[in-house]
């Protein structure tokens, strides 16, 4: 979705994304960035928690409409209803070795197509976000907005 967000912004759409993986997402360069500290597959909150969700949703507007730099991160106040999925968050019991062959095996064909695509230009490194908020809390803009809802974020 980062790289999705990316083109559409240069196309002249405006764009929020909503996500989990802070760090790739970050790295993509996205300019405007919901970040929900949850498991994956979950960016606008717990299954059936309506409440949570419209919160989040009505959070990404607000950035989109409210952001004021380049690359800003918003961190979401909620919190998972247990941190139980941090545990298996990148387990990989048993299988390192495996992993790792497979990476050296990926990386081997990726230099491999690269040396086939001799004008091929290397993908510049966007380094890091220029803005973000404060972890937990919200642009001023934004908490207004969320406050203006009825909306507590407590989740």
């Amino acid at each position: 979705m980062s790289l999705v967000a990316r083109h559409l912004e240069q196309a002249g759409v405006p764009t929020v994304v909503v996500g989990s993986a802070r760090d790739i997402v970050e790295q993509c360069g996205v300019p405007r960035f919901l970040f929900t500290d949850f498991p994956l597959g979950n960016p606008c909150g717990a299954p059936y928690d309506v409440e949570m969700q419209t919160s989040i949703v009505g959070m990404a507007l607000d950035l989109l409409e409210h952001a004021r730099f380049p690359r800003t991160t918003v961190q979401t106040p909620f919190r998972w209803r247990d941190d139980a999925w941090r545990a298996n968050y990148f387990r990989v019991d048993g299988a390192q070795e495996e992993l790792k062959a497979m990476g050296e095996e990926r990386r081997a064909g990726q230099a491999a197509s690269h040396a086939r695509q001799p004008g091929r230009k290397p993908t510049p490194s966007l380094g890091p976000p220029t803005h973000r908020s404060p972890s937990g809390r919200l642009p001023s803009t934004l908490r207004q907005a969320q406050d203006e809802r009825g909306i507590s974020g407590n989740g």
